[in-house]
């Protein structure tokens, strides 16, 4: 039993018994360079370099393009192409799928599996089975009072121009040159101003915007309600600097003009006027040029 400890104690001994390591010049012997070791100094620095090495080689093979060398490990782009390629395979086989349904269809048409069916109303009538001796297709009461009052009024007709006076002071939108007029007769119940490209729009009066989205005929278009009835309508703006239910000032910039909608010739603006719910001509409120 007393020799189990004198072993202990000749191994640690070991692990700590100093060496030095020495670097001579072979033909002078002339000491270039020493280090003083331990076995657990050598053992602990081997161990640490192992780790740093282990460490690093996985680092590299997850997180750069070295991993693509490796066998076993696909590259990136490869996997996005791969990825694309399955979605363009289910969309063909879906357009397939759809081709042949149709051509199925096409091909009982043609070799008469499907036969032409005749039928008019009086047979959709049967088929429903309706009574049509009992049915009663006279309009109501009610009906006939409302196609009264509507034919009574003229409220609709959008080709009579607004007569009221209006005590409104109207301010220009834009300076420019009128390239095409407010006419009844060709419906255009407004006026074209040729402007450059981003031309300010003011607003022609106090107001409240009302309107302010983009269209695929006319761009972007703002409307502004005013007093007495007036509304004001600017068309083709290749920007809006307002919003729906913003208060405006009589001359205030509510966007920029420019060239947007299937309808436009090139930067203008197409500038309308309405007064309670009629069209009237903006050269008889406004000086354009």
């Amino acid at each position: 039993m007393a020799k189990k400890p004198r072993k202990r104690v000749k191994f640690r001994q070991k692990l700590i018994n100093k060496y030095r390591l020495v670097v001579l010049n072979e033909d002078t012997f002339e000491e270039k360079l020493s280090f003083n070791l331990t076995r657990l100094n050598v053992f602990i620095f081997g161990t640490l370099f192992s780790v740093v090495i282990i460490v690093s080689t996985i680092f590299l093979i997850a997180f750069t393009n070295l991993r693509e060398y490796i066998p076993g490990y696909s590259s990136t782009e490869l996997k996005k192409e791969a990825t694309q390629l399955v979605y363009k395979v289910d969309s063909l086989n879906q357009v397939l799928e759809v081709n042949n349904l149709y051509i199925g269809k096409v091909k009982e048409l043609l070799t008469g599996k499907i036969s032409e069916v005749q039928f008019d109303k009086d047979s959709v009538l049967n088929t429903m089975q309706f009574d049509k001796d009992t049915m009663n297709f006279n309009p109501s009461d009610n009906v006939l009072e409302f196609r009264s009052d509507v034919e009574s009024t003229d409220r609709f007709s959008i080709f009579n121009e607004a007569t009221k006076s209006a005590d409104i002071v109207f301010f220009s939108p834009v300076k420019g040159i009128v390239t095409d007029g407010y006419s009844l007769k060709n419906k255009h119940f407004a006026i074209d101003i040729a402007v450059q490209m981003g031309t300010p729009v003011k607003s022609v009066a106090d107001g409240t915007v009302i309107f302010a989205e983009w269209t695929a005929t006319t761009g972007n278009v703002i409307i502004v309600e005013h007093s007495n009835g007036f509304i004001s309508v600017y068309k083709h703006n290749t920007a809006l600097h307002k919003r729906q239910g913003d208060m405006v000032k009589s001359g205030e910039v509510i966007a920029s003009a420019g060239d947007t909608g299937e309808y436009s010739t090139g930067p203008h603006l197409h500038f309308e006027l309405w007064n309670e719910g009629y069209p009237v001509n903006p050269i008889n409120y406004i000086d354009f040029e």
